[in-house]
């Protein structure tokens, strides 16, 4: 920034010693008509354009907006030598003198930003560069000034080769024509924006704009009337360069009451969000500040790690490519929300950063609201998909009742039926029987006691967590090693959802994840159990796509806690519960 300071300083420094050259040699040239006017367009507009130009420079470097109107200032000092008596310096003057209609013209095409976004903006810019240097060319190279009308005693035109007024009439003319059609484009360019822009963006560019159409209406005017032979005088063209000189002074005062504005905005910000808000309220009060009628509010959920709107419905926040751009409001060094805005406030960082601070207490009242909405979408959906689980299991369970114990039972009472009418006669049949009926109540017994274990097992009645994560690792048909234990006895409800979270992991695991080592992890963290399942199979697991891991998902969420997968594909999945048992 020290390297940048000194060059502004050295530009101005140029500038002002150009245009202090400028004022001596203009005021002695005896040729030049209404001197005293042009060294006050001199200073005004030249100046103008400089200094502001420097100061928009030096307050956003990485804005071209302060570069292109410093170029435009020193163009504009260029062409002003054609009003000075040295030979070369007058021919220099009027060789660039509409030269600073390029910089100029790429100034308003490109404002607030100093960037082209078009096609058709950097065509038309490039136009008009061509249309004021090198058309230029054959101009100066055939035209003798001393056949101009009005310009008794101009220095000659070191650059003519051989004068040719005809030539130089008739290429005027084309320029002129081509000029209009530039100056028609850029119009149009300038009212097609400001009729698309956001109300932020009109804010910025009205003035500048109303004063680039105005030149560029001026200059048409005066180009179509030079085409048609008429003679306008001088006062005309001076009338039309005050829309020009006025460019910088807009855009200083732009700045001016940007700077007023945001401290109003600010102090009203304040006051209102003081109090209670109702819906809404606060987005509106935010919008008025920023006087940005599109921002939108997302709040930040620190245990799930993502963004909700003010429903607690959650929301992505948008890329860099949609057209929208993001600032992060803070509270004490931690995330509270995201302000989504239009891209134009990025141009004032200062009122977005004091909007921000303002408002971040009240976004962090906004933000618990909105935390206790999703919470309670998140149980109502849970709970619904709960009870559809529990009809689904309810009805499998019948199923596996009536297809496995029943139907075994059935089996056993007909058994036992034939074994005492054959008792007397058939001995040795209704023993047989016996045999057969005992095997099958067995075997009854075994499928009661396997669709008990689903429903509650045993052994985490009776043992606890521990035990029977580990019963469950024996059983898996994998390698299973569990490296931490939870070491003591928490709530039954905990350790019901910590050891079906555990159950269905390792199921899938077995089932699909073709692995050959799963881990198992129990602890507390922060008054929660925390529940940790990896695997090194294929990954790709998704909640989404099955109801177990859902149910287990809602199950953990019923009770307060979080549940995550992490299964990227090829890199085995991990599942994850935190269970609140406080």
């Amino acid at each position: 920034m020290t390297g940048l300071r000194r060059a502004l300083w050295a530009i101005a420094g140029a500038g002002a010693l150009i245009l202090a050259i400028q004022i001596v040699l203009i005021a002695s040239a005896d040729f030049a008509p209404d001197r005293g006017l042009w060294i006050a367009l001199d200073i005004v507009a030249g100046g103008g354009f400089v200094g502001v130009g420097l100061f928009a420079w030096s307050r956003r470097p990485d804005n071209r907006v302060g570069a292109l109107m410093v170029a435009t200032g020193f163009t504009w000092f260029l062409g002003m030598f054609g009003l000075t008596e040295p030979a070369f310096l007058f021919t220099i003057g009027i060789l660039f003198n509409n030269l600073f209609l390029g910089p100029a013209i790429q100034l308003l095409l490109g404002f607030p930003t100093g960037r082209l976004a078009s096609r058709l903006d950097r065509e038309l810019t490039i136009a008009a560069y061509l249309a004021v240097t090198v058309a230029y060319l054959p101009l100066i190279l055939t035209f003798d000034p001393s056949t101009k009308t009005g310009c008794e005693g101009c220095p000659e035109n070191v650059f003519l080769i051989q004068s040719s007024p005809d030539f130089a009439s008739a290429w005027g003319d084309a320029l002129s024509v081509l000029s209009v059609a530039i100056l028609l484009g850029v119009l149009c360019r300038l009212v097609g924006r400001w009729r698309r822009a956001t109300p932020p963006m009109r804010r910025v560019v009205t003035p500048q704009f109303i004063a680039g159409a105005l030149l560029m209406a001026m200059l048409t005017v005066l180009l179509i009337v030079d085409l048609g032979g008429a003679q306008l005088s001088a006062s005309v063209y001076y009338i039309a360069l005050i829309p020009f000189a006025a460019v910088p002074y807009l855009f200083l005062g732009s700045l001016i009451q940007a700077r007023m504005l945001r401290g109003g905005a600010v102090s009203e910000l304040v006051a209102r969000i003081g109090g209670p808000l109702r819906d809404d309220e606060l987005r509106a009060a935010l919008a008025r500040a920023l006087n940005d009628p599109s921002v939108e509010l997302a709040y930040w959920l620190p245990e799930s790690g993502s963004y909700v709107d003010p429903d607690g419905e959650r929301i992505e926040l948008p890329d860099d490519d949609s057209g929208r751009s993001v600032y992060h409001v803070t509270l004490e060094g931690e995330r509270v929300a995201a302000l989504i805005h239009d891209p134009l406030l990025l141009d004032e960082p200062e009122l977005i950063d004091a909007v921000g601070a303002a408002a971040a207490l009240a976004l962090e009242r906004e933000r618990l609201d909105a935390e206790l909405r999703a919470k309670v979408g998140e149980l109502r959906e849970s709970r619904a998909r709960l009870i559809s689980i529990g009809l689904a299991e309810r009805r499998r369970m019948e199923r596996d009742l009536h297809d496995g114990a029943q139907q075994r039972l059935v089996s056993l009472a007909l058994d036992l039926r034939l074994a005492r009418a054959a008792a007397r006669e058939e001995p040795e049949r209704a023993e047989e029987l016996l045999d057969g009926a005992g095997e099958e109540l067995e075997r009854a017994l075994g499928e009661l006691r396997e669709l008990a274990r689903g429903l509650h097992p045993a052994v985490l009645s009776d043992r606890g967590l521990d035990p029977a994560v580990d019963a469950l690792a024996s059983r898996a048909p994998l390698q299973v090693e569990v490296i931490e234990r939870l070491g003591e006895r928490v709530a039954e409800p905990v350790e019901l959802a910590a050891y079906f979270v555990v159950a269905e992991a390792l199921t899938n695991v077995a089932k699909y994840a073709q692995a050959n080592r799963a881990v198992v992890r129990l602890g507390r963290e922060n008054g929660r159990v925390v529940v940790e399942v990896a695997d090194d199979g294929i990954g790709g697991a998704d909640a989404e796509r099955g109801t177990g891991l859902r149910g287990l998902a809602d199950r953990v969420v019923a009770l307060g806690g979080r549940f995550e997968i992490a299964s990227r594909r090829g890199e085995g999945t991990t599942v994850k519960a935190r269970i609140p048992c406080e």
